[in-house]
């Protein structure tokens, strides 16, 4: 059913203009994954190439760095003009000002007239691997006939639903759906996507959260076995303290201060090699323009070796317990 719909045509955008009631702006789109761009022996395969409109540049948030964004101009007289992201700006054009020079897209001379700030990846797509030209001349270059994305911002936050309502009836109207019939369009939101993040996130938690806890538990029952393997070969000097009258709550002491102490070292190696390594990983992304950061703050090295001390201090409670227990007889006579 999803591969079947119908294309949305440029008149059905037109109309839907011209009949929207509740919108603040509007703008339609349309795009391709595998453009290829060039300049002089530079090239650029698999880039996103995307028909815009003056309108896009609110619409989707973006932010010129140099130059200028297409106007309605460039879009009514079909100007061969582009505006690049910035990656491929600073590809093509590393030492130069890339406003005003030429790039080919498709083996079509463009003009670049502007670049957009840099975006950064998200999961492993770069979105400053694209160009935008004016949406006249994506259908005469790119696609005669290209499926349109309707993009449409609310006036505020509040009238949100009233202008899905509206847009989703009169869209309707305007292909010719009948009563009860399901929709053959898809009506998206940011909500969706920030929702989509949200779990993902939650999911990454879930399985970090997973595979630390059953690193301490196994860490835990490694530690619980070195005490138990230290009681039994210092039984005759536990025997020798208590006879000398060393307390059990002195004898468990020591033994939980032995296992947390064994715990927090091995903490401190831990954070020894995650912090530089997170702190090249931080490097990276930041340079890349990733939204996914890996950053490593005092309190979560603080709570970590917080973390592997306790791990020792459960751990080794039973092995301690057991020790501060012994009888000193018993423990005297022991070989």
């Amino acid at each position: 059913m999803y591969r079947n719909r119908r294309d949305i045509t440029f008149a059905q955008y037109r109309e839907l203009e011209g009949r929207m009631t509740t919108a603040g702006t509007m703008a339609p789109q349309c795009e391709a994954y595998q453009a290829t761009v060039t300049h002089e022996r530079r090239r650029a395969k698999g880039v996103w190439l995307l028909g815009n409109t003056a309108e896009s540049l609110a619409i989707r948030g973006l932010t010129v760095a140099k130059g200028r964004w297409i106007t309605a101009s460039d879009v009514g007289s079909g100007r061969a003009v582009c505006v690049l992201g910035a990656y491929l700006a600073e590809s093509f054009f590393p030492n130069d000002d890339p406003v005003g020079r030429k790039v080919r897209i498709n083996d079509t001379p463009y003009e670049v007239v502007g670049v957009i700030e840099k975006m950064g990846s998200t999961l492993g797509w770069n979105q400053d691997n694209q160009a935008v030209i004016p949406i006249t001349r994506f259908q005469e270059d790119i696609q005669r006939r290209p499926d349109y994305i309707i993009t449409i911002k609310a006036r505020s936050p509040e009238t949100v639903p009233e202008t899905l309502e509206e847009a989703r009836a009169l869209f309707r109207n305007i292909r010719r759906i009948e009563p009860g019939r399901p929709d053959d369009f898809a009506i998206n939101q940011q909500e969706a996507i920030t929702k989509f993040f949200d779990g993902f996130k939650a999911v990454l938690g879930t399985f970090g959260f997973f595979v630390t806890g059953l690193s301490l538990f196994v860490g835990g029952i490694g530690i619980m076995n070195i005490l138990f393997v230290s009681v039994a070969e210092r039984t005759k000097e536990i025997g020798i303290r208590k006879a000398l009258g060393a307390k059990r709550r002195a004898i468990l002491t020591q033994f939980l201060m032995e296992a947390a102490g064994i715990t927090l070292l091995a903490g401190l190696i831990g954070v020894g090699i995650a912090w530089p390594v997170s702190w090249k990983i931080g490097e990276i992304a930041r340079a890349s323009g990733s939204v996914f950061e890996a950053r490593m703050s005092w309190w979560i090295v603080a709570l970590a070796l917080f973390v592997s001390a306790a791990t020792g201090v459960v751990a080794g409670f039973i092995p301690a317990w057991r020790a501060s227990r012994m009888d000193p007889v018993d423990a005297l006579r022991s070989e």
